[in-house]
């Protein structure tokens, strides 16, 4: 009997290579996985379902995928791959699918909405010119620009949504759309996809006024967190052409800018240095986080995209639509392509996660202060009835942090004493508070390791990011816990982070996926397979 690996290497194979998918840089790949097959927690066991496999892909160049093709047995029929063809081309956003038997062909085209029996697999021109006219790839000068190469950065190969996210952006900028929107989850590459948008479009040189220059590209974020890392690291092959615009600055020689707002906006004592650069100075502007008022109609940051509306401009955020960031939708429009938590757990990308539902006695039954009790500047409680909304706002409870901290202590201690942690507090006063509790409840480690638990706010600094650099180094043993409040809610990579702890009440959907999305990493090298 024919095998389906009989049929591929005897028929399918030669057929493949007599439409000319061999001659680069066209080119097809056997038996791909796309997927890394979703992780499953079973007590102490851990395991991965199976990855979606194509038996080919059919690539127009290397970093276009153009078609999937599925091959069955001999002796079934050509149709019978076809739905599964199907499927695959839908997750991996392709407009042709392919299902064979070896000597039959099915072809289904998204473009048409038809089925049709072949007696050849086209070749990469003829696909490429149907795809070419579907798609609005007009100009020559348009298609060369959409096949620029990405940057081929060693060890980050990038993921099909990825790569749909990168052309589908790259489309849009080519067909005129000036405001674009791209949701994807937290821990799934969004600073990779805005750095391969912007080194095509650098490389193949668009720019809005069509001269022969190099675009000038904004990266604007609200934290020097997530502007300095991007700049420094992933964006290094910009070299010279990076800029950083602080310290009252505005250098205009310079092509690959970034900034934070508030280094840029107008406040009490100047106008805001985002003027000392043209309305059409910037080609493309890139707003990560978005969602957190970028496109607030009350904000300065609206009014730094509005001053610079000739731009194209791209928002990027982890959050889909709800009602806490309905603004963003209106001002960028509907996403262009969306990949969630959800999608990247199933595909195995992101860690799935348990729940440890704690409630201690002050937040299940309130709590009211006795005659004479004091608050922690001496002045007498008002006597009421509070609730865990108002702990560590209108009231802070020593008793509840340190209840808390020695909740996590045994809990680390019955687990990992060394698991990453990152404790989300209520301000930053909780933090040092909480910090200190859990100092004390770990002198036996802090005595070996004076940085295992340390507070990580906007009031160290420096030394705050000393801790959170060390936090995020995969072989370096402390800082273990990190307390904090809202400076890490976003923006941090820490792969090796296996607890997430909330100390503080979290009324934001947007927020709380911001915030348990510092888990989501999965390093199988590192034992990281799945997050409390």
């Amino acid at each position: 009997m024919i095998t389906e690996a009989d049929t591929c290497r005897k028929y399918v194979l030669p057929r493949l290579i007599q439409a000319g998918w061999e001659n680069p840089p066209r080119s097809f790949t056997e038996q791909k996985t796309f997927t890394d097959g979703r992780i499953v927690v079973a007590g102490n066991k851990i395991k991965r379902r199976p990855q979606k496999r194509a038996d080919y892909l059919l690539r127009y160049t290397r970093d276009v995928m153009i078609a999937v093709v599925e091959a069955k047995s001999a002796y079934r029929l050509p149709s019978d791959g076809l739905q599964q063809a199907k499927k695959y081309a839908e997750i991996l956003g392709l407009k042709f699918a392919y299902a064979t038997n070896g000597k039959g062909i099915v072809e289904f085209d998204y473009t048409t909405g038809r089925e049709s029996e072949l007696g050849e697999f086209p070749s990469p021109g003829e696909l490429w010119s149907r795809l070419c006219a579907a798609e609005g790839l007009r100009d020559q000068a348009m298609v060369q620009r959409f096949l620029t190469p990405s940057s081929h950065i060693p060890d980050k190969s990038l993921r099909y949504y990825q790569e749909i996210a990168i052309h589908r952006t790259i489309h849009a900028i080519l067909q005129g759309k000036d405001r674009i929107l791209l949701t994807m989850a937290t821990g799934t590459g969004k600073t990779l996809v805005a750095f391969q948008i912007c080194w095509k479009l650098w490389e193949s040189r668009w720019n809005r006024a069509g001269a022969p220059r190099h675009p000038r590209i904004l990266y604007l974020a609200d934290r020097n967190i997530l502007i300095d890392d991007p700049k420094d690291k992933i964006f290094a092959p910009f070299g010279d052409a990076r800029w950083k615009i602080e310290n009252g600055e505005a250098n205009k020689g310079r092509e690959m800018y970034f900034a934070i707002y508030q280094a840029i906006a107008k406040d009490e004592r100047r106008p805001g240095l985002y003027r000392e650069y043209s309305p059409d100075f910037f080609d493309l502007i890139i707003v990560d986080e978005c969602h957190r008022g970028s496109a607030s109609d009350e904000s300065n940051w609206r009014e730094i995209l509005e001053y610079f509306e000739p731009a194209y401009q791209l928002g990027m955020t982890a959050t889909p639509l709800r009602d806490d960031n309905r603004d963003t939708y209106h001002y960028f429009g509907n996403p262009i392509y969306q990949y969630s938590l959800k999608q990247g757990i199933e595909d195995g990308f992101l860690a799935p996660y348990r729940v440890h539902r704690v409630i201690t006695a002050w937040d299940a039954a309130g709590w009211r202060p006795s005659r004479g009790d004091l608050d922690r500047y001496g002045r007498p409680i008002p006597d009421e009835e509070y609730q865990t909304k108002d702990f560590e706002r209108i009231v802070a409870l020593r008793a509840r942090t340190e209840a808390i901290a020695r909740h996590l202590t045994n809990f680390l201690r019955k687990t990992d004493r060394f698991a990453k942690t990152i404790v989300f507090c209520v301000d930053q006063e909780h933090a040092d508070e909480m910090r200190r509790a859990l100092n004390n409840l770990n002198a036996d480690l802090v005595k070996q390791y004076s940085d295992y638990v340390c507070r990580v706010t906007a009031d160290e600094g420096d030394i705050g990011r000393g801790h959170l650099s060390r936090f995020q180094e995969l072989e370096t043993k402390t800082p273990v816990i990190l307390t904090t409040s809202k400076l890490l809610t976003t923006g941090v990579d820490a792969p090796t982070c296996k607890n997430i702890v909330l100390a503080r009440v979290i009324e934001s959907m947007t927020e709380f996926k911001q915030v348990i999305g510092r888990g989501t990493r999965v390093r199988d090298d590192y034992g990281k397979f799945f997050f409390n």
